[in-house]
């Protein structure tokens, strides 16, 4: 969690605007503008004790259809503001989802390529790639050991299990439903898969591999996106670009609150007891209240931010 009194200052995504954007973090202005990327900036990864953040390009199309798939993962010195290394992945493409791995590395999903991707980020380059068995790996989660990672499948309906000391696909979970989002719980023992179908999602225990349990999303008409398990480990939160929400869900899935925000609601960083949701569909961040499950401020950013991270 990031302690508000710690932060440094904030960086966004400007996924529909193809730009990164330094805002501050008290005041909500944008400061500085990085622009002149290839289309598109895809997702984020804030690493504030090296001062570094990893942005992918992933390609100019959505997921299933991207014919114009990017192959690069910038690195960004947060201090200077300014992009210091870009890393070629090639013949890797289509760059997703980046995650810290608790080895060190990084790892990031190259959806048309169809595996996870390690990056050492001591050299900014790519050290190997893991297969993930899957016809486009999606979204991945690290789980808080670091020995296994996990990546939904999109296609194929199903969550890939990697080894990442070895660095071997175990296999694989099948779910009722094609898959757009995956959460791993703090202590490890469960997994959160967001349905592309329905506005639903799967529960599946770690031990057994099996989904266990089905969450309908309540007031929700269409499928979710994103879901991420809160710092403390009591709540899921689960961003629905569909439906203008998102859902905040004890980790027990006995409750529930949908919370309305702007249009097309995408990725999400946690300040403190806050949560900060970009809206790429509208140019708004929202600013929720998690313990009261309540919007308690938005602004204006860039055109369509989809990720957001403090440092």
């Amino acid at each position: 969690m990031t302690n508000t009194s710690t932060v440094r200052g904030m960086i966004a995504v400007d996924k529909i605007g193809a730009k990164i954007l330094f805002i501050n973090p008290q005041t909500y202005v944008t400061e500085t503008v990085l622009d002149g990327f290839q289309r598109t900036v895809h997702e984020l990864l804030v690493i504030p004790e090296t001062n570094r953040a990893y942005v992918p390009i992933y390609g100019d199309g959505i997921h299933g259809r991207n014919p114009n798939p990017g192959h690069t993962l910038h690195v960004i010195d947060l201090i200077k503001r300014e992009v210091v290394d870009s890393i070629d992945l090639s013949p890797l493409r289509a760059p997703h989802t980046v995650r810290l791995g608790a080895d060190g590395m990084i790892y990031i999903t190259c959806e048309n390529s169809a595996v996870v991707a390690a990056i050492d980020p001591k050299t900014n380059t790519l050290a190997y790639a893991i297969d993930s068995g899957s016809t486009n790996g999606h979204r991945l989660c690290i789980a808080p050991d670091g020995k296994r990672l996990y990546t939904d499948n999109e296609e194929d309906a199903s969550v890939s299990i990697i080894d990442l000391p070895n660095r071997k696909l175990l296999g694989q979970i099948k779910t009722p439903q094609p898959l757009a989002g995956i959460a791993v719980s703090n202590d490890g023992k469960t997994i959160v898969a967001v349905s592309d179908d329905k506005p639903v999602i799967f529960v599946i225990d770690v031990a057994s591999e099996k989904v266990v349990r089905e969450v309908t999303l309540e007031g929700a008409a269409k499928p979710a996106q994103i879901a991420r398990y809160s710092p403390d480990g009591k709540r899921v939160v689960v961003s629905n670009l569909n439906s203008n929400m998102l859902h905040i869900i004890d980790a027990d899935f006995a409750a529930q609150k949908a919370v309305p925000v702007g249009s097309q609601p995408m990725d999400f960083a946690f300040r403190g007891n806050e949560i900060f949701v970009g809206c790429q569909g509208d140019g708004s961040m929202h600013i929720i209240d998690l313990p009261s499950a309540t919007v308690k401020h938005s602004f204006q950013a860039g055109t369509g931010c989809e990720s957001v991270g403090f440092f």
